[in-house]
C-alpha cells in the first residue's frame, strides 16, 4: 500500500512540478493522504468480505 501511495504522490506532483514553497508541497501531499484513508476506510474495496 505504501507503494501505491508514493505513485500517486508522484504521479500528483508531476502535473504540478513547480512549487512555490513547501507549504504547497506538504499541502497536496497531505490531501493524497487524506483522500486514500477515506477510500481505505468508505471503500471496502481493499479487504473484500
Amino acid at each position: 500500500m505504501a507503494e501505491r501511495l508514493h505513485c500517486e504522490i508522484k504521479r500528483r506532483s508531476r502535473v504540478a512540478s513547480l512549487f512555490p514553497n513547501e507549504a504547497s508541497v506538504l499541502r497536496l501531499v497531505t490531501a493524497i493522504h487524506i483522500e486514500v484513508s477515506e477510500d481505505w476506510e468508505t471503500g471496502g474495496v481493499y479487504l473484500p468480505i
